[in-house]
């Protein structure tokens, strides 16, 4: 079982490892060894998450979720698939704790009066200053 928040909790075999060959650093090693991990979790299937924090997680994810609703995190940060393993969960679980938290309702708000007159005003000064700019008439002496 895999905690996520105090509500949410994931069995293991909703989470399904693969490994493969790490492009990055490592010299010869990195050749033949396979120490990235590509984390796939079956979202849609999974019963600890709702449609309304499945769908926050679909908008979150963007890319990395298929078409049949599988999360796919890949790790190869890392030299050892131990670590790799540690990032990708983690990665895992700091998303779909920000999908299980809702949006903050926004209460749409209005200017008040005073601050439409002070806007009114302000706009008037700044013609008044833009009319003074005008050419000078000439004077006949």
């Amino acid at each position: 079982m895999i905690e996520i928040t105090a509500s949410i909790s994931l069995n293991d075999y909703e989470i399904e490892e693969q490994f493969t060959r790490s492009p990055g650093s490592g010299g010869q090693k990195v050749n033949k060894t396979e120490s990235a991990v590509q984390l796939r979790f079956y979202a849609r299937r999974s019963k600890a998450l709702s449609n309304a924090i499945f769908l926050r997680l679909k908008a979150l994810a963007g890319r990395r979720m298929t078409l049949e609703g599988e999360l796919l995190i890949t790790a190869n940060t890392y030299r050892t698939q131990e670590q790799n393993r540690k990032d990708a969960l983690a990665r895992l679980v700091a998303i779909i704790q920000e999908a299980a938290t809702p949006p903050k309702y926004r209460r749409p708000t209005k200017p008040s009066k005073n601050a439409k007159a002070k806007r009114v005003d302000t706009k008037k000064q700044r013609g008044d200053v833009k009319k003074g700019r005008g050419r000078v008439p000439r004077s006949d002496d």
